[in-house]
């Protein structure tokens, strides 16, 4: 099978070019859905490696030869978006008759205590307000640097509690985009967070500390999360399941 990788040293081609084995023996598994995710231990480094689920036969063409493997795009995002996402180390693709069969793409570990979504869910979470407020000032800096993060949902956001503050970094990162955030892509690029209205005024007042351009900024803040919730639940409702506010 033949394949192709990158990775940001040659500290590391060792690795990408073994990574079926290494990915097989790890046991540490973080998801095993789709794709799997497992934590390897590489030189004395911990190490997140992610599969992605083999593409079938029409997805492969056109991941061979119209668009970038997810994995590719993790890690040349993942670059891009440095220091928000744990540092990228390579990526391997393998392919089978010339089209993509598999592919990895390999990051730092993060030893990360939370995510975003137990202080959302938990109106007793120690220091909630705090957690909340640096979050929106981690994601003010990022929408400053023209990031958009697609999947901006609770559990792609970790954090580290670092003394009296914390530290946030994002994952699943292949689906990003790039571009300058008006308001409203700044307001709706919070809603799948599922956030009650109360959390959203902690996270609009903080926010717009540093962002001033527009005082209704709150008032989006909401429209796009009960959007998002609509939209969510009216599917669930379709499926037969249960809904939540």
């Amino acid at each position: 099978m033949q394949y192709i990788y990158k990775t940001i040293s040659s500290y590391y081609e060792d690795l990408l070019e073994h990574i079926q084995d290494y990915f097989y023996q790890a046991q540490d598994s973080l998801q095993k859905a789709r794709n799997e995710i497992k934590i390897i231990d590489y030189k004395e480094n911990k190490l997140v490696v992610k599969s992605f689920q083999k593409p079938h036969l029409f997805n492969s063409f056109i991941y061979t030869f119209f668009r970038d493997s997810k994995a590719k795009k993790s890690y040349d995002n993942t670059l891009r978006i440095e220091p928000f996402a744990p540092k990228a180390i390579g990526y391997i693709e393998y392919k089978k008759f010339a089209l993509l069969n598999e592919s990895y793409f390999v990051s730092e570990y993060f030893a990360y205590d939370f995510t975003i979504r137990e202080p959302l869910l938990d109106q007793n979470f120690n220091d909630r307000v705090r957690i909340l407020q640096q979050f929106a000032q981690f994601s003010y800096k990022m929408h400053e640097k023209n990031i958009f993060h697609n999947d901006y949902s609770p559990g792609n956001i970790l954090i580290k509690k670092n003394g009296t503050s914390y530290i946030f970094q994002v994952v699943d990162v292949n689906r990003m985009k790039f571009f300058t955030l008006t308001s409203k892509d700044r307001a709706r690029n919070f809603a799948q967070l599922w956030a009650t209205d109360d959390d959203l005024r902690i996270i609009s007042d903080e926010y717009l500390k540093y962002y001033k351009q527009d005082k209704k900024f709150f008032e989006l803040l909401v429209h796009y999360s009960h959007k998002h919730k609509r939209q969510k639940n009216l599917k669930k409702r379709l499926k037969g399941k249960a809904v939540n506010d």
